[in-house]
């Protein structure tokens, strides 16, 4: 969605860190839009006594960049703030922390449509979202659009999410009980994820709650016990990456230059520049 330019901005913001036993690298690119609509969240050692968790997100902003940079800002406090993911006696298990996952993206959402009223509807940019929140023993994979996050163990797609399109059988299902259509594989033939967070014009539906919406907020949440030998590394992207290289594709890429660097900044900037052109 957006205008495009006659030739692609290429400067790259990267960053990398380390701790709880990992490391991180990222790579942020404009390209060919007019906007950078992208953010991203990665924080090693979270609060409220979670040292030894880390959250890594990706957040694919359109229609303006304003509901990405809140998200990268705001969207890990309402996780870990929320009653439900600490459970009712206070011990976090792996149902709470699922279930306060989801209840951080429909708080969030719900903020951000107040903010949005208050100025009489001026934003209406939206933006996917796909993370992982990795404890000492799992990794909660997080999806709400068509970014996507990838496992790879043992040398192979060990998991990926599910991309959320409109054409998808039950997102389809959900759109047209909301009075709306798929046209062009798109939601009313306009927006082309049917989950995200923002994007308002498609949440006013009367009657129907916040997940019954043609575009839901709703994020799906996997949980995958760790496995310190076998687990080598996770991708977040956006679908400018997945677009262009298949999982298996970008698994085997990744793999080949961590065989001859492990620079990971250098690496991400490898597969933004590999897919800008192709």
């Amino acid at each position: 969605m957006g205008a495009f330019l006659d030739k692609p901005k290429m400067e790259k913001h990267n960053a990398q860190g380390h701790g709880n036993g990992l490391r991180y690298g990222l790579s942020s690119m404009q390209g060919w839009r007019v906007e950078m609509e992208d953010a991203h969240t990665a924080v090693i050692g979270l609060p409220n006594g979670l040292d030894g968790w880390s959250f890594f997100a990706v957040y694919d902003g359109h229609a303006g960049s304003q509901v990405a940079k809140y998200c990268c800002e705001h969207l890990l406090d309402h996780i870990t703030s929320n009653q439900d993911f600490k459970g009712t006696d206070g011990q976090l298990s792996v149902e709470s922390v699922k279930s306060g996952i989801r209840t951080g993206f429909l708080q969030i959402d719900e903020h951000m449509r107040v903010i949005s009223e208050k100025k009489h509807g001026a934003d209406r940019s939206g933006s996917t979202a796909v993370g992982v929140m990795i404890s000492p023993h799992h990794i909660y994979f997080i999806n709400c659009g068509d970014s996507r996050g990838l496992l790879c163990r043992s040398k192979k797609v060990h998991f990926f999410t599910q991309d959320h399109k409109p054409s998808n059988p039950l997102e389809k299902e959900r759109i047209q009980n909301a009075g709306g259509s798929v046209m062009i594989q798109r939601v009313n033939g306009s927006l082309a994820v049917s989950r995200a967070l923002g994007d308002f014009d498609y949440k006013c539906v009367h009657g129907k709650g916040p997940t019954e919406q043609l575009v839901s907020p709703e994020p799906e949440v996997y949980e995958i016990e760790r496995s310190e030998e076998d687990d080598q590394f996770i991708i977040l992207a956006c679908d400018g990456i997945w677009d262009v290289m298949g999982n298996e594709e970008l698994c085997d890429f990744v793999r080949s230059r961590l065989e001859v660097t492990d620079d990971l900044e250098k690496v991400c900037n490898e597969i933004v520049d590999t897919c800008l052109y192709k």
